[in-house]
């Protein structure tokens, strides 16, 4: 074989190794569960371009959004066409922006086609926050909220699991009814938000001997989720629940502020077939306490973005051979 031959060969084969890299490496999306903070326009008399300019640095394909509404109106439509994305059509609950089709809008959330063809299913929560269980484990008594004067303070762990239960339960429990009866078992499916309760893989003896909660609480919207096959991305990355805490309530507080309590009570959750979280990253408004950083920042929540690879699944028009089922 002479050098031409050989060279041209050489090249046939970084083609067809370049090709076959192609066909089996698992396409790449991000996740995201941003409360914008009333319209994104408020927290710190923001313009929503700077909430658009969060998703953008976050590289987010698919966010769910809650507080979409400003004291002017709901401002859904105009942070889509900043982005250029689409958006859910329902204004009111299950947000979801993202440049992917939308095939389907469902309650809570959307049906959305991914570039690799398959579908997904995307749910957004914004659960109730009164009444919220750490304030009443604590004695808090916020200024800033409506039922202020309703909060009834608790002591225990069964009391907290039975509050939580009260305000978010049947909320919860039907959207896994929801989800349950979707007729494709093994699609990818995500369920991000805003769940106004912190999660029982944080509220562990660890924290609560080291003080950082007041006590254990298998809070059971978390406990729910788990069960019913979801994993919490952040949690699969940071598994150790002291040593990144992955607060995001809130920036607008200090640690030492006694009239609230930091937590993390915005999830990005999933399950499906193939589908695998590889990177998890907090939103917000400096080094020391996110990973993306915007300043100023823009609500008064942190966001979370989770990366996913989705392992392609074979051309069902294709015939396969013995070797490859």
């Amino acid at each position: 074989m002479n050098i031409r031959s050989l060279t041209i060969f050489l090249t046939f084969v970084q083609v067809l190794a370049s090709c076959a890299y192609a066909q089996t490496e698992a396409p790449i999306m991000k996740v995201m569960s941003y409360n914008i903070h009333r319209g994104g326009t408020v927290h710190l008399k923001q313009p929503l371009s700077q909430t658009a300019k969060a998703i953008k640095l976050a590289k987010a394909d698919i966010v769910g959004i809650q507080e979409p509404r400003s004291p002017k109106g709901f401002t859904t439509k105009k942070l889509a066409e900043l982005l250029g994305w689409n958006h859910s059509a329902n204004i009111r609950k299950g947000i979801i922006l993202t440049p992917y089709e939308i095939v389907k809008n469902l309650d809570n959330g959307i049906k959305v086609k991914l570039p690799t063809g398959q579908e997904a299913y995307v749910f957004s929560l914004h659960l109730p926050s009164h009444p919220y269980q750490p304030y009443q484990l604590l004695g808090i008594r916020p200024s800033w909220h409506k039922h202020t004067n309703d909060i009834e303070f608790i002591k225990t762990e069964a009391e907290a699991i039975q509050w939580a239960k009260k305000a978010r339960g049947e909320l919860i429990s039907d959207l896994l009814k929801q989800i349950s009866e979707l007729p494709d078992n093994e699609a990818p499916v995500f369920v991000v938000g805003d769940f106004n309760e912190p999660s029982h893989l944080d509220w562990t003896e660890a924290a609560a001997k080291a003080g950082r909660h007041p006590i254990k609480v298998a809070y059971p919207t978390s406990s729910a989720m788990v069960k019913a096959g979801f994993k919490d991305s952040y949690r699969v990355i940071y598994p150790d629940e002291m040593k990144n805490p992955g607060l995001t309530w809130s920036p607008k507080y200090k640690a030492d502020d006694p009239t609230t309590h930091l937590d993390r009570i915005d999830f990005v959750y999933f399950k499906g077939k193939n589908l695998k979280v590889t990177d998890v990253k907090i939103v917000g408004e400096n080094k020391e306490k996110a990973d993306i950083v915007i300043s100023p920042y823009p609500s008064d929540h942190r966001a979370v973005v989770a990366t996913f690879t989705l392992a392609k699944q074979a051309d069902p028009k294709k015939p396969q051979t013995r070797d490859s089922k």
